[in-house]
């Protein structure tokens, strides 16, 4: 998943077999949606742009369903067609991208340009590629909390680089405690929410960043401009559903600060968000 991962089953009657079974459902997705396996699926949907359409199943026609939704619902922002851009923004990078250079890239971005049928998908240029990991990630936490729930595991919690799943209370019945991470020291909290179901996933800049001389670029890169987002530094939402909770933290990273701010309001959702000069905003519902 190109993360650190864990999944911890604290009420489970066969530990060792039942995370097997867990694990092996995180393995799947990863060989079927990662970017990085010439083998996968989005690889082969992205080899075939500007070609001939790619068949898919149901389970991915629905992962596609959720990115137009994320699509509609951010204006544009979250966008799976804008993976192209780490063509330009590398880890070990030392200068900015010319201007010509982004120009050039981010013409290829554009998932309304995209061509769906019932069990296929075409990227209709040459070049154009989707990227699944600001979706799949979640989805994936979600389907392992019923995968176990279906093994009979009463308790636990699947951690997919720092978003949370929670499959049940701890055996005595108590919440777990989930820390949200100070963005200035990542081995402190800034917060501990006690969850007991649902789950909590946070989108930041802080820990993933691109430094160029003295600055820190954010790796989530707004497709409407082809640079580094430059908003708030830290969205953390509870929701049912880690899938929803990640597009709803993703999607106000992506947005101006006061946009965030009313998109997350609106949303219902418990939240926490960090502006740059490091003042905290909850919801009224508490986070």
């Amino acid at each position: 998943m190109g993360c650190p991962c864990e999944i911890r089953l604290a009420g489970s009657k066969d530990p060792t077999t039942e995370g097997e079974h867990c694990l092996g459902e995180i393995r799947r997705f990863e060989a079927k949606y990662s970017r990085y396996s010439e083998d996968s699926l989005v690889s082969e949907i992205n080899r075939n742009a500007g070609l001939s359409p790619t068949p898919i199943d149901d389970e991915t026609d629905s992962i596609l369903d959720y990115a137009d939704v994320c699509f509609q619902l951010s204006d544009g922002r979250f966008d799976i067609t804008s993976g192209v851009l780490r063509r330009l923004w590398q880890p070990d990078m030392s200068a900015l991208p010319a201007p010509d250079d982004i120009a050039e890239v981010t013409r290829l971005i554009g998932w309304q340009k995209v061509r769906r049928k019932p069990g296929e998908i075409l990227l209709p240029e040459a070049g154009m590629q989707i990227d699944l990991g600001g979706v799949v990630k979640e989805y994936v936490a979600d389907a392992v909390v019923q995968l176990a729930l279906k093994l009979g595991v009463t308790s636990g919690i699947v951690n997919l680089g720092g978003d949370i799943a929670v499959i049940g209370p701890q055996p005595s019945g108590e919440a777990w405690d989930v820390g949200v991470a100070d963005p200035d020291d990542s081995t402190r909290a800034i917060a501990t929410i006690k969850m007991k179901q649902g789950a909590i996933t946070t989108s930041g800049g802080y820990e993933r960043f691109i430094e160029i001389g003295d600055r820190k670029y954010s790796h989530l890169l707004d497709p409407t401009t082809g640079w580094p987002a430059d908003n708030l530094l830290g969205v953390s939402v509870i929701a049912d559903q880690a899938v929803v909770a990640g597009s709803l933290s993703t999607i106000a990273l992506l947005m101006p600060e006061d946009e965030a701010l009313s998109f997350l309001a609106d949303s219902g959702a418990p939240y926490l968000a960090i502006d740059t000069a490091h003042h905290i905003y909850r919801s009224e519902v508490t986070l």
